[in-house]
């Protein structure tokens, strides 16, 4: 099935590459401005470690007119924060004393769908499981978009282009984008049954050469993270017994969990920190992970993916309305953040004391 050709199809104000947060809140933003918007998520995304959202996104997505996890539903409550860093012993954060209440842990494919069909609901076309695959700018400012899906391809076209696909950033690397990585941080992931399935805490626990995640998932299951650096894990983590292995010298993050015979294996997932040295160019803009990706002990992924694509939404909005300060406003935000993340991250890491002659945390000092 084929709609229009090179020269024809469809027109939208803004066609948004990706539905994850950041695509659906730069959506949401561009529909509440008056913007025909087409959202396009290929799916099929590999699902990043520590999927939570703090309690600080709620006004956010009142503001978009976006569900809340508690709204809604398939979603459970982070009510404490655990951690055993630079010490032995567990510490507790319990979120009562957060002004802005209790986070989540998320079912995030399930949470991905909901907030695309809120953007349905506000006025927004969805088509999913659908990739861009070619981005041709036109004379006159124009962009014409082939699409592809299991339906086959179509084109069509708008004035400005949202890239939201992640860390690749393919749409953006191909017209201009130039990235810089500033660690080699990997996850090595595995889903495994909870030690109890009433848990609503996340748990942080460092080790010699990274730091264990543990929280929980759908169903009385976990997610259980090992983060170090690509250059230091072991060749054969990716075996169930190897993993098992590294895991049980960690008490804290081994009672999280419940033993079984068999576990699927662990799998590799990004968690480097990077970002576009631009975060836009000529009838394009990127937001979320496409932008700019934090290490994930900072816990602000999807927050920060919601902000970026509202910022980003309304960005393109008042840029389109002719106000030249819109983009280099937008940049001039997400360096402020970047800083702002730079130091947390470095002040986080300098306060483990315990292994700073190993290469992982001497990295970080």
């Amino acid at each position: 099935m084929s709609e229009g050709g090179p020269a024809g199809g469809s027109w939208y104000d803004v066609v948004v590459a990706g539905g994850g947060p950041a695509g659906a809140a730069a959506t949401a933003a561009l529909v509440r401005a008056g913007r025909s918007v087409l959202l396009a998520d290929a799916g099929h995304r590999t699902p990043r470690a520590g999927q939570a959202l703090p309690g600080a996104a709620r006004r956010m997505l009142n503001e978009l007119g976006l569900p809340t996890p508690d709204a809604a539903g398939g979603h459970q409550r982070c009510l404490a924060n655990l951690s055993a860093w630079n010490s032995d012993t567990l510490a507790c954060v319990d979120t009562i004393l957060d002004p802005y209440g209790h986070g989540w842990h998320l079912d995030r494919p399930l949470y991905d769908r909901q907030l695309r069909a809120a953007t349905v609901a506000a006025g927004a076309r969805t088509l999913d499981d659908t990739r861009v695959t070619e981005a041709l700018r036109e004379p006159g400012d124009a962009w014409t978009l082939r699409l592809r899906s299991a339906m086959g391809a179509r084109w069509v076209r708008c004035a400005w282009l949202v890239e939201a696909t992640g860390r690749a950033g393919a749409i953006a690397r191909r017209h201009g984008g130039h990235y810089r990585t500033t660690d080699r941080l990997i996850g090595v992931e595995v889903r495994v049954p909870a030690a109890d399935s009433a848990l609503a805490a996340s748990l942080v626990e460092a080790a010699p050469d990274g730091w264990w995640y543990a929280a929980p998932a759908a169903n009385g299951h976990g997610v259980l993270t090992y983060f170090t650096d690509a250059d230091l894990a072991p060749a054969d983590l990716h075996r169930p017994l190897r993993y098992r292995a590294l895991l049980a010298r960690h008490h804290h993050v081994t009672a999280a969990v419940q033993e079984v015979a068999e576990w699927a294996p662990p799998r590799r997932v990004a968690a480097h920190s990077i970002h576009l040295t631009s975060p836009y160019g000529d009838g394009w803009i990127a937001a979320g992970d496409a932008a700019i990706a934090f290490d994930p002990l900072s816990s602000q992924g999807i927050l920060t993916a919601l902000y970026t694509g509202l910022a980003a939404g309304r960005a393109v909005d008042r840029h389109i309305r002719g106000e030249r300060d819109a983009l280099p406003g937008y940049a001039a935000n997400l360096a402020r953040i970047r800083a702002a993340y730079r130091r947390h991250h470095r002040d986080a890491y300098r306060r483990e004391q315990r292994w700073i002659s190993r290469p992982f945390w001497h990295r970080r000092r």
